[in-house]
């Protein structure tokens, strides 16, 4: 069965500066669980990887974390939908670790998990970081303007040499979703 692999922070829920940290200020962006739902009709299954530096700096522990998961899984479910796998690095960007996004470790554990290849499989994210480790992975990068993804295409029509397709961004997650679905049925 196909797989899509979110970022979770940016994409599925707004992104604040002094990171989400309790179920309280995690919100989701309209439309976001509605795209999950619609990806599960379809019979495609959703994994969320996320970098969670926010544990590793001290600003909250893993049970907060858990509780925050709990919220996102509730309201998905409410609407229809499935997580069927959460994976994250909980360490600061001064932590040497393979799972920190750009680096593939959670899209590796993700493919192992699911006893899946990433060849093909979008990574939709909204920064360089999630862009990088979907190539660093072999899965195939999406860009989603939500969060610092407006930002993150800015950047991205200024360079000359361009190393991702930007026809791959799309407005926000619902939008990849309905093209996403379209084009598996062609297929």
């Amino acid at each position: 069965m196909p797989f899509v692999i979110l970022d979770r922070d940016g994409v599925i829920n707004f992104e604040t500066k002094n990171y989400v940290k309790s179920p309280d200020e995690w919100e989701a962006i309209p439309g976001s669980l509605e795209a999950i739902a619609r990806l599960c009709r379809a019979g495609i299954r959703v994994v969320i990887a996320t970098n969670q530096s926010g544990i590793g700096r001290g600003l909250f522990d893993i049970d907060a974390l858990n509780r925050i998961h709990k919220k996102l899984i509730r309201q998905t479910l409410e609407r229809g939908g499935k997580i069927d796998a959460i994976f994250f690095c909980p360490h600061a960007p001064d932590v040497r670790c393979d799972c920190r996004k750009p680096k593939p470790g959670l899209l590796l554990d993700a493919s192992n998990r699911l006893g899946e290849p990433l060849s093909g499989i979008p990574f939709v994210g909204d920064s360089m970081s999630d862009i990088t480790a979907a190539k660093n992975a072999g899965a195939r990068p999406i860009l989603v303007k939500t969060g610092n993804g407006l930002s993150t295409y800015t950047e991205l029509m200024r360079k000359k040499k361009r190393t991702f397709d930007v026809s791959d961004t799309f407005e926000n997650l619902l939008d990849f979703v309905d093209d996403f679905i379209v084009s598996e049925h062609k297929n």
